[in-house]
């Protein structure tokens, strides 16, 4: 499986995400391991802002988009950030 489609595989929940690290831990692709990073970081995010009452629900919509804006990236095969956050996530995951 290529890296364009270990990337896109990713995007598709916490059960997507963990078939593509286990792909990608075999044969390591550098545009899979940028969406697993980023993607790890996204559902992290979402999960701590579950518990924000109000506001949290309205920076999960933030984060959905975020989510769009990566899978269109990965659909794209090109590396795209998150904003505000996608250099904080490939830093801090930056094992996988």
């Amino acid at each position: 499986m290529d890296g364009k489609t270990k990337a896109i595989v990713a995007h598709i929940y916490w059960i997507g995400w963990v078939i593509a690290l286990i792909l990608n831990s075999n044969d390591k692709d550098e545009l899979a391991s940028f969406y697993i990073r980023q993607l790890l970081g996204l559902f992290l995010l979402s999960i701590v802002l579950l518990f924000i009452p109000i506001i949290g629900w309205i920076a999960n919509i933030v984060v959905f988009v975020f989510w769009i804006i990566s899978l269109i990236g990965a659909i794209n095969g090109e590396k795209k950030l998150i904003p505000l956050v996608g250099n904080l996530f490939q830093d801090w995951f930056k094992a996988l």
